[in-house]
């Protein structure tokens, strides 16, 4: 749609030369969301694809993905062989839904910034261990991880002006064994619940991480494998009954019911030896 709001937009060489932030400015990278609704309290936007930041940077370290690459870049990325866990980029992709129009303009960054309980690109990072890059606009950039980033419903950690910069997948983590749940309404509607156990197949350990069906990321650490019981304790330790996200996409009760029954169905997946994803 057209932002009748907009007066002007920039397009800077780096980041460096938007300084200082007022409101009125919004960063713009595939712009999905931004031009599905007016954004009455925006009159300037920045156009992030004028500094040119490469998609994907793979290395012996893991992959760098800027906040700027298209889902679709990152759908078509397959991976070495011995990075076991690369299929559940597709897996993730797969569950945004989205025509082929939204793919090829949305961004990973626009997904992760929008702060959204069924982001999958949440889903995926915070699952692969990742660390976010954050440039703020009067600071040194800082690091944070993907799990500690949403705080809520359409809330996370940035500060005015500052701009999400990459995201690195440890190859460590994309190393890893992993089992894939999600659950749905409708066919092709917004996730109830998407959770994904990773493990070490050396350590036998698990880390399940629990998203869509709570406001924000919440992942459970075991050393070990767990036995089935231990695995309901900690969640409901870690998850109070009223601590699951209640929206028109699912009730608590029944995104609390599809966690307990995905987590289990995930330990026993990856209790199995040699099973793949």
């Amino acid at each position: 749609m057209n932002l009748n709001t907009i007066t002007e937009v920039k397009r800077p060489a780096s980041a460096d030369h938007i300084t200082p932030w007022r409101d009125g400015y919004a960063w713009l990278a595939g712009g999905t969301w931004l031009f599905s609704e007016p954004q009455l309290a925006t009159d300037t936007l920045i156009d992030l694809d004028a500094l040119r930041w490469p998609a994907l940077e793979p290395s012996p370290a893991g992959l760098e993905v800027a906040a700027t690459c298209r889902i679709a870049e990152l759908y078509r990325y397959a991976g070495p062989p011995q990075w076991r866990a690369a299929p559940l980029i597709r897996e993730c992709c797969n569950a945004l839904l989205a025509s082929f129009k939204v793919w090829n303009a949305a961004t990973v960054g626009g997904n992760i910034c929008m702060s959204l309980p069924a982001g999958s690109m949440i889903s995926l990072t915070a699952a692969l261990e990742a660390t976010y890059t954050l440039w703020p606009r009067d600071a040194p950039p800082r690091k944070v991880p993907a799990e500690d980033f949403v705080t809520g419903d359409h809330a996370n950690v940035l500060r005015p002006g500052e701009l999400l910069r990459s995201i690195h997948l440890p190859a460590a983590a994309l190393a890893k064994r992993f089992a894939v749940r999600r659950a749905s309404l409708t066919h092709c509607g917004r996730s109830a619940a998407f959770l994904i156990g990773t493990q070490d197949a050396a350590a036998g350990d698990l880390l399940l991480t629990i998203t869509a069906a709570t406001p924000r990321p919440i992942q459970l650490r075991f050393k070990r494998m767990p036995s089935a019981e231990e695995l309901r304790r900690a969640l409901d330790e870690r998850i109070p009954a009223d601590g699951y996200f209640d929206d028109v996409h699912g009730s608590a009760a029944y995104k609390r019911h599809l966690t307990s029954y995905f987590a289990e169905q995930i330990r026993t997946e990856l209790t199995q030896p040699g099973a793949g994803p």
